[in-house]
């Protein structure tokens, strides 16, 4: 594990979480473990999840199954029909501990887990266990008394759980609009539609998890793990065809390079920027990534020519031979059977302002421009006289606004390069 490349704020939120585990391990050391046995048990299953954690879209890493039975321990009443009074500084080193213990083999073979990561999903946890466990013994009597019910106990996990996800939430999004510089705003909403769901999933699972070793004793933990694991390998294999998919449209994106008719690292430089404009002008995740794929094939039209362009510039080329270019390349991509809209998006990366394209074709557009008359070079002239040539078609040729983005991303670009 290492704190090189960490911003500002994911230190922080390293430190933060380190302190808090510190407190409940060592607390608990000095108390002793409240009811050891289910401790252990909850303990094994959180580091279970840590060993069998993943990484999903937008390098999120998660662990269903340890965060779920973080929260079954954080909402556990009682076992067995016996109450449990375990206090929230011992949910807290139960976390840690355990998944400390799910990351070491990770460690010994070479796989470090992100330490901002593992420390959200500890603040997270803790804040619950601070919030719920003053509670638990109260609503415990509730559900023990001459008309006993469980649905104030239900009422308040339930209630908890949502500020703490929306919590989570928030705070995944400062710590993602810093590291991939994007507005907050889209960062709230992409954490929303990506990570929410599988935490209201999560979620639930912590929360009959609990209820179930009411009657079921530590039986419970056998009984769900097994679905939740199920799910998870579900979500592995998911993410694991989004990331072949992905390597395997890099390739076929190289095969203009390796035949000659673009300059190499034309192809993956055009994809940095294009996202990296995105990004800018706040689109969507799933956009972006959308964005991404076309950007890498925007060019594989030119290996329907017979004489490849000097330097593979479609931006000093003919328009109709340039239009000709996107319109075989899209031809070849909609071939995959799952790619139309990338299709449409290369198809119509040559069309004017008037003609209304769409907002990745008009990123394409641009950066595929810039590229062509800077290249690989990192000089801050060349790169000024050829945002100045792409402002001279601005409105006419290229997006105004994308151009003014493009501009803001090179002087960070430059000035990340000069530090």
């Amino acid at each position: 594990m290492s704190f090189q490349g960490l911003d500002s704020g994911q230190l922080l939120l390293i430190c933060g979480a380190g302190l808090v585990a510190v407190a409940g391990v060592a607390h608990t050391a000095a108390v002793g473990l409240d009811h050891p046995e289910i401790a252990v048990g909850f303990g094994a299953l959180i580091a279970v999840g840590e060993l069998a954690r993943l990484t999903m879209p937008g390098n999120r890493e998660v662990a269903p199954i340890g965060a779920a039975a973080a929260l079954g321990y954080t909402l556990l009443l009682d076992l067995s029909q016996n109450q449990l009074d375990h206090s929230a500084l011992q949910v807290v080193a139960v976390i840690a501990v355990g998944m400390i213990a799910g990351a070491l083999p990770h460690l010994a073979v070479g796989r470090p887990p992100r330490l901002d990561a593992m420390a959200r999903r500890l603040l997270t946890g803790a804040l619950l266990a601070f919030a719920f466990r003053p509670l638990a013994g109260p609503l415990y009597r509730l559900t023990q008394g001459p008309e006993p019910t469980w649905w104030p106990a239900l009422g308040v996990m339930v209630a908890l759980i949502t500020v703490t996800l929306f919590v989570d939430v928030f705070i995944a999004a400062l710590l993602r609009a810093e590291q991939v510089r994007t507005a907050f705003r889209v960062a709230i909403r992409d954490e929303l539609n990506m990570a929410f769901p599988l935490g209201a999933a999560v979620a639930a699972s912590g929360v009959l998890l609990a209820l179930a070793t009411h009657s079921m004793d530590l039986v419970a933990l056998l009984v769900f793990a097994a679905p939740l694991l199920v799910t998870q390998v579900a979500f592995r294999k998911y993410a694991g065809i989004r990331a072949t998919y992905l390597q395997t449209v890099r390739a076929l994106s190289r095969v203009t390079e390796v035949g000659g008719y673009v300059e190499p690292g034309h192809s993956r430089r055009v994809s940095r920027l294009a996202v990296a404009v995105g990004r800018e002008l706040g689109m969507s995740e799933p956009e972006l990534l959308e964005l991404e794929y076309a950007a890498l094939m925007h060019d594989i039209g030119q290996l329907s020519l017979r004489d490849p362009i000097p330097g593979g510039a479609t931006v000093l080329t003919d328009p109709e031979q340039a239009r000709r270019i996107a319109e075989l390349g899209a031809e070849v991509i909609k071939q995959t059977g799952v790619l139309d809209r990338v299709a449409d998006v290369v198809r119509r990366q040559t069309d004017c302002i008037a003609e209304d394209p769409p907002l990745s074709s008009r990123i394409i557009k641009a950066a595929n421009g810039y590229d062509d008359l800077v290249g690989g070079s990192t000089d801050r002239d060349r790169a000024g006289a050829a945002l100045e040539r792409l402002r001279l078609g601005s409105g006419t040729e290229y997006d105004p606004s994308v151009i003014s983005s493009m501009a803001r991303v090179v002087d960070r670009l430059a000035l990340s390069h000069k530090l």
